[in-house]
């Protein structure tokens, strides 16, 4: 081979590398954003079935909505910020075992997947919390909190595969069968407690 093809062959092979580092780096922020609005939605929704299950007025419904929102969002946060400051911690260290010293630009961020995740978090438990908000009928709140919990699901779990470069249907199946299982169980094991009066 010519040093010129090899030159080529190099360069090819860095602009790869740098691809890869800077789709790391995203990938680090967005699974904890996916997660999170995963979380949010799967969560808030399912303590919103729940006590639907055993309680037909509104404002306990949309309270424990609220309140499994805040209490998630922050749970997130913390458990995120943890989580990407051990990581870092151990890739620091690794990195000074090896004599190179700190590259940043490889580095997880703690402050960023724990904002992601606490905001994306959010944005899931509001959808059950705005579609339950407009409807005064209890049979209806429930359905709207399923219609509308479901097409979010849809939604997040085709986001996740675009962002993983995986199948979407696939995946957005999964997340939407995942998350009637969740809404499933909590509804009728609350429903199950409400009437055994525990």
């Amino acid at each position: 081979m010519s040093n010129k093809i090899i030159e080529i062959e190099l360069g090819r092979n860095e602009e790869a590398l740098a691809e890869a580092e800077d789709y790391s780096k995203r990938a680090q922020w967005l699974r904890a954003a996916v997660l999170g609005a995963n979380d949010g939605l799967l969560s808030t929704s399912s303590l919103m079935m729940g006590i639907g299950a055993v309680r037909r007025d509104a404002k306990t419904m949309l309270l424990t909505g609220a309140a499994g929102m805040v209490a998630g969002a922050c749970s997130m946060a913390i458990g995120e910020f943890v989580s990407v400051y051990s990581q870092l911690d151990i890739e620091v260290a690794q990195i000074k075992r090896e004599q190179r010293g700190r590259e940043e630009r490889n580095l997880p961020s703690p402050v960023q997947a724990a904002g992601a995740s606490a905001a994306a978090f959010t944005v899931g438990a509001g959808v059950p919390l705005l579609a339950a908000a407009f409807a005064r009928d209890y049979r209806v709140r429930l359905g709207a909190v399923v219609a509308a919990v479901s097409v979010a699901l849809l939604g997040f779990g085709w986001a996740g595969a675009a962002i993983g470069r995986a199948p979407p249907v696939r995946a957005a199946m999964r997340v939407l069968f995942g998350g009637w299982v969740a809404m499933g169980i909590t509804f009728g094991l609350t429903k199950l407690i409400g009437y055994s009066g525990v």
